[in-house]
C-alpha cells in the first residue's frame, strides 16, 4: 500500500517508507494503567507522500533518520488535522535498512 492511498479510520494497513526525521521523545502517561511510556513522531515517506509515524518506547532507539522501516497492521488516525500512522497492539514496526 502506499502512503497516498491512507485515510483516516482505515486498519491492517502495510506500508514500507523511508524515516526522513524523527521528533525528541517525550514522557506520556498511559490511560490504561497509569504507566510512563515514551512516545516520538516520525515523519515517513514513499514516492507518493508522507505521513507522520506515531513510535512508542522500543521502537523510537530501533529506527533511524534514513533508515528505511515496515509498518504491518497498523491503523491510520488523524490529530490536529493531519493524518497519523501508529502500530498500536496489533501491528508490527520492522527496519529493513
Amino acid at each position: 500500500m502506499k502512503i497516498s492511498e491512507l485515510s483516516s479510520g482505515m486498519r491492517a494497513v502495510s506500508v514500507q517508507a523511508k524515516i526522513l526525521e524523527i521528533s525528541e521523545p517525550r514522557e506520556v502517561t498511559s490511560r490504561f494503567d497509569g504507566g510512563v511510556n515514551r512516545v516520538a513522531t516520525a515523519v515517513i515517506d514513499d514516492e507518493s507522500g508522507k505521513i507522520n509515524l506515531t513510535l512508542w518506547n522500543q521502537q523510537i532507539e530501533s529506527v533511524a533518520v534514513n533508515g528505511t522501516v515496515e509498518v504491518e497492521n497498523g491503523y491510520v488516525t488523524e490529530f490536529r488535522g493531519t493524518k497519523q500512522l501508529s502500530t498500536g497492539r496489533y501491528g508490527t514496526l520492522k527496519v529493513i535498512k
